[in-house]
């Protein structure tokens, strides 16, 4: 266990910043899949791909996820989004 004011200052903090970027790991997850499943349906694929596209962004601006990660995985959504030319 710290000693210090600063350490345990700083653990708890890290604490509150884990169960944060958990829970937008989680949220991520879960529209990466349901985005998957939707593939079918055009429509259905188009709404959920504006969330994802959106989300994506800003877990990449906070440093959740590596911008290269954030392109690409924006790349695959507009590929099934976008209508095939």
């Amino acid at each position: 266990m710290a000693n210090l004011k600063t350490s345990i200052k700083s653990i708890r903090q890290i604490e509150k910043r884990t169960l944060h970027n958990r829970n937008l790991r989680t949220k991520l997850k879960t529209l990466y899949k349901q985005f998957n499943g939707a593939k079918d349906d055009q429509e259905k694929a188009a709404e959920i791909g504006k969330k994802l596209v959106s989300a994506v962004d800003k877990a990449a601006k906070i440093g959740l996820i590596h911008k290269n990660k954030a392109d690409r995985t924006k790349a695959a959504c507009h590929k099934y989004i976008s209508p095939a030319t």
